[in-house]
């Protein structure tokens, strides 16, 4: 296999960093949740099932024709037939969704890679023209303070912070207009009971 070149690898880091600083602000009873959440969405899961249905209606039988005791509750296909196909189906489902969910963040991945190095590549050529802007002799040379500013390359850890700062800054604004409506609804409403 090749080896990437270092711009890349410093992206790849860059976008696990980001990962993982978001993983660490997850709290633990939501780690432990979206795990027994992910776990329904495995095969292994919807094969315990069947193996659960198929157990169940062969102890459920041999319970009817007395070979084991009493204790085993029934398994009767027109009452919980509906219902094991439905959680099979239901399961069945999922595992597609959790399928596809990968593969959608391996391409969300992937554009984010490719934006990167897009934005690396683009920043390379306006530094470029910009040197040959200076090397020509038929060309004016001028200050363009935009072509300066857009040589350097964007650090997606510092654009990451500045989004999640705007985006706290706008949560907060939006709650703080919320109460402010609950607070001019109620309002009206103290005055009219207090008369």
């Amino acid at each position: 296999m090749d080896k990437l070149p270092e711009h890349v690898v410093k992206n790849v880091e860059s976008i696990i960093n980001l990962q993982t600083q978001q993983e660490k602000n997850i709290p633990t009873h939501q780690r432990t949740l979206e795990a027994i959440a992910s776990a329904f969405g495995q095969p292994w899961f919807l094969y315990a099932q069947i193996i659960l249905f198929i157990t169940w209606s062969i102890c459920s039988y041999l319970a009817q024709i007395g070979v084991l005791g009493q204790g085993i509750p029934q398994f009767d296909l027109h009452d919980q037939g509906l219902d094991a196909v439905a959680l099979l189906i239901s399961t069945g489902v999922l595992i597609y969704q959790t399928r596809q969910e990968k593969l959608n963040d391996e391409r969300s991945h992937l554009v984010l890679q490719l934006n990167l190095l897009t934005e690396q590549k683009i920043t390379k050529l306006i530094a470029l023209v910009e040197e040959l802007r200076v090397d020509l002799p038929d060309v004016r040379n001028r200050y363009d303070l935009e072509a300066e500013l857009m040589q350097k390359a964007t650090d997606p850890q510092a654009v990451f912070n500045i989004l999640q700062e705007t985006l706290q800054q706008v949560s907060v604004e939006a709650d703080r207009q919320i109460s402010e409506k609950k607070e001019t609804l109620i309002e009206p409403e103290s005055g009219e009971n207090a008369r």
